[in-house]
């Protein structure tokens, strides 16, 4: 038996990019799923591909934006499922404009959405799971929440605190049975490019020349669907970009040199 068969997996973000590959790799491996996104349009199209593979695919349409309401969602989830046996926390939103350029409300929205939301969601689930003494609680970042890079000063931030977050986190649960797990993607084929917003909080519409040339989306889930499994603390999932990790680590001074000059459009 997989390892993920039969184990009931809530995705957010789950209607395109990593989140709809992730619930196709999960689903070839029997998962009980329950995807969740603003738009219960697009959720129907991965449900209905899903389904080719596991018997279990559900919707629940949230938006993370609006994270005062996610305990209703979470009590109805629960309600209707028992239990949620892994939280991957993928929903989120990003940014392409200069620090200067971008106006104070598109820093709030990034905040609300990628932090706020995906924290108020956690903390709604977490009880659940440590009345059952066990789950796990995967959250997508990105390598800018470990190093933040030009054009991207409000998703780095928004990243940056998801790491702070779940690191607590991960301590102060070490001896519950809960598994927290950060996966920190580089350059991911997506359209996160395609919806980033700009310094007017407006979507950038096209596609990052660094965004359309990284791994592929279905390469990235089974990466990814392996360091869930293997309950990594932290995975750190791209090409060459990830060599950044390393280097910031340890060679502070060179990093400092490289990020300033560094590409990222």
């Amino acid at each position: 038996m997989a390892y993920f068969t039969n184990k009931i997996i809530w995705i957010t973000g789950a209607s395109s990019g990593i989140g709809e590959a992730l619930a196709y790799e999960l689903a070839q491996q029997q998962a009980t799923l329950i995807l969740s996104s603003r738009t219960e349009s697009s959720l129907q199209k991965v449900q209905q591909k899903c389904l080719e593979w596991t018997k279990n695919a559900h919707i629940q349409t949230l938006d993370l934006e609006q994270y005062h309401d996610l305990s209703i969602v979470v009590d109805k989830v629960i309600q209707q499922f028992g239990k949620i046996d892994v939280l991957v926390n993928n929903g989120g939103i990003s940014q392409r404009s200069f620090a200067l350029d971008t106006l104070i409300a598109v820093d709030e929205r990034l905040m609300k959405i990628n932090y706020l939301g995906t924290v108020a969601l956690t903390k709604a689930v977490l009880p659940n799971m440590l009345a059952r003494g066990g789950g796990q609680i995967v959250s997508v970042t990105s390598l800018t929440g470990v190093f933040g890079t030009p054009y991207r000063s409000s998703y780095a931030a928004s990243k940056h605190a998801l790491h702070g977050f779940f690191d607590s986190l991960r301590a102060e649960l070490s001896d519950q049975g809960i598994t927290v797990t950060l996966i920190a993607p580089g350059f991911v084929k997506t359209n996160i490019s395609y919806n980033a917003l700009v310094g007017d909080g407006s979507p950038q519409n096209n596609m990052d020349s660094r965004q359309a040339a990284g791994m592929s989306s279905e390469v990235f889930a089974k990466k990814m669907a392996t360091a869930i499994q293997k309950k990594k603390k932290v995975a750190y999932i791209g090409k060459k970009e990830v060599i950044m990790v390393y280097i910031k680590r340890f060679m502070p001074w060179l990093y400092y040199r490289m990020i300033a000059k560094v590409n990222v459009k």
